[in-house]
């Protein structure tokens, strides 16, 4: 090529004919050089938008006029034009745009977009996924448990009932298949989302960081396909109930497997599988709750009640500042008395599926159980020292426990005196619950969420987990009330998911749904310094006073 031609191709400065000149106006499409800017600006007859060069915005050429950049955009034809496209009759009449500003409200729904896909989307999707891991395991550990269960139900029977065993045994083995066909399936569509998702997110980087108007111009969000989420399954777990040994009997002498059932939640409603038992039929507030009855205990000021937890409908294991386990029934009557074989004070108890009494020993660093008014020793630690506690519906405990040399404190799941899980940080690596020394009461939801009544001086709060241990809400009162901060102490949880809590100075009882919404207070019954609570097998609830040694059941739904 000739070099005087190639001279006169450079470009050029639109003002001073300075070649290459590093500055752009994406407004009136001239190149400039840094000289000239100000001149340029000075114009004030029109805007101007002055970027470098690299930084332009990429103007197409119009499909029909070659010669003519888009510098406008046809909202009812939604389609880039040009000057003469716009005096033509084509688009009489039509609303215009500019074409910066159409790439602009791009931009901003593309970033949209990205933060939905990026920080609701995503974590939402892997915390399902995650939770079905934990869904999986358990299904795992209760099928691994009931067969143990059935082998040694059949020791008792010899050779006569090895066939029946078999068949039970089998029955397992299918539920659980079953269950796993149902959920790899659920996997698999919640991996694939979250792949689409990756995608979605990397495609729409890339699009954020081009300068491709045509590019960013013909992007359609994909958002609305992951909106609704997939439905989440929480299967129903059999259990194996056996029977006296009854020779001529024996297929009805062994047990019986309970129906099990894949319950599936979709958006506000739930679709029970075939086979599946029957919820707990929705049941509305009294307009005011009432006390159904007032028990006297011989605690007062001098041994204040700390801790009560309901055996059945008409008997409540209690403790207090002796070190004193003490059993009453609904009449005040004293049924039983049980002390600590350290003669420490409890500080928590908690009563298991069987009936048997729970009770932690802070400075005998122990978790214990009482079988037949003996105690022993289930957990012992070392340098953890024991608070709260509360039994699962699989039977497995839930300690929160405090470390004075870390300052802070943990809930640990134990099956047993083995120890499942550690919930301590949340996912930012920060504690979800308060230093030492404070009360944390704890309790299971029907859900398996996991509710902790952190009361601390600066952050009194109702901190709620899933059962992977992942923070699904906090809670400090509602957000509009006349009484005083919110001081949390006993909590329990209803037949509906609901969440009960004491406000100790308040002398109230907040109700929340199992999302942390308040629903009402019971603030009506004349409660002084309620401690602690609990609810009996037919949701009434049991409030126990700390200074007066009195409990009342209250009866709050219809």
């Amino acid at each position: 090529m000739d070099r005087r031609s190639w001279a006169q191709d450079v470009l050029r400065c639109h003002l001073c004919k300075t070649p290459c000149p590093p500055m752009y106006c994406d407004i009136c499409h001239i190149h400039l050089c840094k000289a000239c800017v100000g001149e340029h600006l000075s114009d004030e007859s029109k805007d101007h938008k002055v970027v470098p060069f690299k930084k332009r915005v990429l103007i197409p050429k119009c499909l029909k006029h070659s010669t003519q950049l888009c510098d406008l955009h046809c909202k009812k034809c939604d389609i880039p034009i040009c000057l003469e496209c716009v005096s033509s009759d084509e688009h009489l009449g039509h609303k215009m745009v500019g074409i910066l500003k159409i790439v602009e409200n791009k931009r901003e729904n593309l970033q949209r977009d990205l933060q939905e896909l990026e920080f609701f989307f995503y974590p939402k999707y892997r915390e399902m996924a995650s939770n079905i891991q934990v869904q999986k395991a358990d299904l795992n550990k209760n099928s691994l448990k009931l067969t143990t269960a059935i082998e040694k139900h059949g020791e008792d029977f010899h050779r006569e009932i090895d066939t029946a065993i078999e068949k039970f045994k089998k029955d397992v083995m299918e539920m659980e298949s079953k269950h796993l066909v149902v959920l790899d399936k659920q996997e698999n569509e919640i991996k694939r989302s979250i792949s689409k998702i990756e995608q979605s997110i990397a495609d729409l980087n890339e699009l954020l960081n081009s300068n491709d108007v045509s590019l960013v111009s013909a992007y359609n969000s994909r958002n609305a396909e992951f909106r609704k989420l997939p439905p989440t399954f929480t299967v129903s777990l059999p259990r194996f109930t056996p029977q006296m040994i009854n020779r001529e009997q024996i297929y009805q002498q062994i047990g019986s497997l309970s129906a099990s059932s894949i319950k599936t939640e979709e958006q506000g409603y739930a679709l029970d599988s075939p086979g599946a038992d029957s919820s707990f039929p929705d049941r509305p507030f009294i307009d005011v709750p009432r006390i159904i009855t007032d028990i006297t205990t011989e605690y007062g000021e001098t041994n204040n009640l700390r801790s009560v937890s309901c055996l059945g409908d008409d008997e409540v294991w209690t403790c207090g500042d002796d070190n004193m386990l003490r059993l009453y029934n609904v009449h005040g009557k004293l049924v039983k008395s049980i002390q600590t074989k350290s003669r420490n004070m409890p500080v928590d108890i908690a009563v298991t599926q069987s009936g048997e009494l729970v009770f932690t020993d802070y400075n005998d660093r122990t978790v214990n159980i009482v079988k037949n008014t003996k105690i022993q020793r289930v957990v012992k630690l070392r340098v953890w020292k024991p608070t709260y506690v509360c039994i699962t519906s699989d039977d497995d405990f839930l300690v929160v426990m405090e470390n004075h040399f870390m300052k802070h404190a943990k809930v640990v799941r134990y099956s047993g005196s083995t120890e499942k899980q550690t919930i301590e940080f949340d996912d930012k690596g920060k504690p979800l619950y308060s230093p030492q020394n404070h009360t944390k009461f704890i309790c299971e939801n029907k859900n398996l969420d996991i509710c902790v009544a952190d009361s601390y001086t600066d952050t009194n709060t109702l901190v709620v987990v899933n059962q992977a241990g992942k923070l699904k809400f906090r809670y400090t009162g509602p957000p509009f009330t006349t009484k005083g901060p919110f001081n949390p102490t006993g909590i329990t949880t209803d037949s509906q998911c609901r969440i009960l809590t004491a406000d100790y100075y308040n002398n109230c009882i907040h109700i929340l749904d199992q999302d942390g919404q308040f629903l009402r207070y019971i603030d009506n019954c004349h409660l002084q310094y309620p401690f602690d609570i609990c609810v009996d097998t037919r949701d009434n609830l049991l409030v126990a006073e700390r200074y007066t040694g009195e409990m009342k059941k209250i009866q709050y739904f219809i």
